[in-house]
C-alpha cells in the first residue's frame, strides 16, 4: 500500500542523511568520479535492501526517492526511478546466496588482477557487510556504471560477472565491446579449447595461451550456402576481418591468408596467419569444414615448424597453432595432441546463417540486377 512519505519522519531523516552523503560524494567525485559514484550507489543499494525501504514505505517509495534526489541534485544523473531499481539490483547481485566479500575477493585473486598484497588481503577477508567500503581499492568500483548494468542484468553468477569486470579493466572495453562479448558468451567459450599447451609451453605463456583460445568460435556474422567449402569459409572470414578479429579476442594482428611459405622446392599456403601481441608469437590457424581428423594436427604442426624456421625472430616466442573445425571428438583430439610435438589448440566453430543451395541458384546475380535497373532508366 502506498503512503505519503513527505510527512514520514523516518523517511525525512534518512533523506536528509542521504543528501548529505551525496553532497560529500560530489566533492570526492571531482577526484575519483567513477569509483566514488559506484560507492555511493553501493551504499544507497545497501540502505534500500537492509532497511527494506521499498517494502516498508510502499510502492511509491522509488518514485518519491527519485523526485527528492532529482530536485535536490538537478545536474546529477542517475536518480531516475529505473536507475534506482538498478542500484538495488547492483547491491543484491553481489550479495546473492549470501556470497559476499570473501567470494568477490577469492574470485578476483583467481583472475590474476595483479593486486598488491594489501589489496588482496582486504579483498579476501571475511567480515561484515560494511567492510566492502573499507577497502581502498576494489575492482568492482573500477568500471563505469553502464558497464555494470549490462553485467549484472545479463550474467547468471558472481563468477561470470567478475570475469567480464576483469576483462573490461584489463582490455579497456567500451560498453559496445562488452555487450558483444557477453552476447557471444565469451565466459563459456574462452579457455575451453582442447590443447597441449601445459606440456609444451613455459608456464606463463601456457596460461595466457589457454586463456586466449576459445571453444567454440561464433561465426554468426557469416552467411554461407549449405555446401560451403573451406576456401569460402576462409574468404568470408577475411572479408569480415574486423568482426573476426573481435571474435578471436584481444591482441590478434592479421598477417595474411593463404600465406605462402616455401619448404625445399615446394611452396605451401597457410590458411590464416596471425601474430599475437601479448603472447609475442605467430599463430597459425587452419580451418576444417568437416569433423576433426588426427592427421590435421600433423599438417598444422608442419606449418608451425616452417614459421619458426623462416619468420620467427629471436625475440618471438614459439609459434602456436589453432585448428578450427566444424566438430570434434574431444578424446580423439586429446590423443592426437599427446602425440604432437607442437603447441596446438583445437576448437569448433558454429554459425546459423546458411542459405540453401537451391535457393541461392534462384537469386539474381549482381549483373542481372544492374541490367534490370538500367532497363528501367
Amino acid at each position: 500500500m502506498s503512503t505519503n512519505l513527505t510527512n514520514n519522519s523516518d523517511f525525512k531523516t534518512w533523506i536528509t542523511e542521504l543528501k548529505l552523503r551525496i553532497r560529500q560524494s560530489q566533492i570526492k567525485a571531482a577526484i575519483k568520479v567513477n569509483s566514488e559514484l559506484l560507492r555511493l550507489y553501493w551504499d544507497l543499494g545497501r540502505d534500500i535492501v537492509l532497511r527494506q525501504m521499498d517494502a516498508e514505505w510502499g510502492s511509491g517509495f522509488f518514485e518519491q526517492l527519485s523526485k527528492e534526489l532529482m530536485t535536490e541534485f538537478p545536474d546529477m544523473k542517475g536518480f531516475s526511478v529505473r536507475n534506482l531499481y538498478n542500484i538495488k539490483r547492483f547491491y543484491l547481485f553481489y550479495n546473492q546466496e549470501n556470497k559476499f566479500l570473501h567470494q568477490v575477493g577469492a574470485e578476483f585473486k583467481g583472475l590474476n588482477l595483479h593486486l598488491t598484497g594489501a589489496e588482496n588481503k582486504g579483498l579476501s577477508k571475511q567480515g561484515s557487510i560494511n567492510s566492502f567500503n573499507e577497502i581502498e581499492y576494489n575492482p568492482i568500483f573500477q568500471i563505469p556504471w553502464r558497464h555494470h548494468v549490462e553485467i549484472f542484468t545479463k550474467c547468471k553468477s558472481i563468477h561470470e560477472a567478475l570475469f567480464y569486470v576483469q576483462k573490461t579493466i584489463k582490455n579497456g572495453w567500451s560498453r559496445a565491446v562488452l555487450m558483444n562479448f557477453i552476447g557471444a558468451d565469451l565466459y563459456q567459450s574462452q579457455g575451453k579449447s582442447v590443447n597441449n599447451f601445459e606440456r609444451l609451453l613455459p608456464e606463463v605463456q601456457s596460461d595466457l595461451a589457454i586463456e586466449i583460445l576459445k571453444d567454440p568460435y561464433n561465426f554468426d556474422f557469416l552467411t554461407l550456402t549449405e555446401s560451403y567449402k573451406e576456401k569460402e569459409l576462409e574468404d568470408a572470414l577475411v572479408s569480415n576481418i574486423t568482426t573476426f578479429l573481435l571474435e578471436l579476442g584481444q591482441g590478434f594482428a592479421f598477417v595474411g591468408k593463404q600465406y605462402p611459405i616455401k619448404v625445399g622446392n615446394k611452396e605451401r599456403n597457410i590458411d590464416l596467419l596471425f601474430y599475437h601481441l601479448e603472447l609475442r608469437c605467430y599463430v597459425v590457424i587452419e580451418l576444417k569444414v568437416k569433423e576433426f581428423e588426427p592427421e590435421h594436427t600433423g599438417k598444422l604442426g608442419y606449418y608451425m615448424v616452417a614459421v619458426n624456421h623462416q619468420l620467427k625472430k629471436e625475440t618471438d616466442n614459439p609459434t602456436i597453432g589453432l585448428l578450427i573445425c566444424k566438430t570434434k571428438d574431444n578424446i580423439e583430439a586429446q590423443y592426437a595432441l599427446e602425440s604432437s610435438s607442437q603447441p596446438i589448440g583445437i576448437s569448433e566453430y558454429q554459425f546459423s546463417k546458411m542459405i540453401p543451395d537451391n535457393f541461392k541458384s534462384s537469386l539474381p546475380s549482381i549483373e542481372e540486377i544492374e541490367q534490370g535497373l538500367n532497363s528501367e532508366l
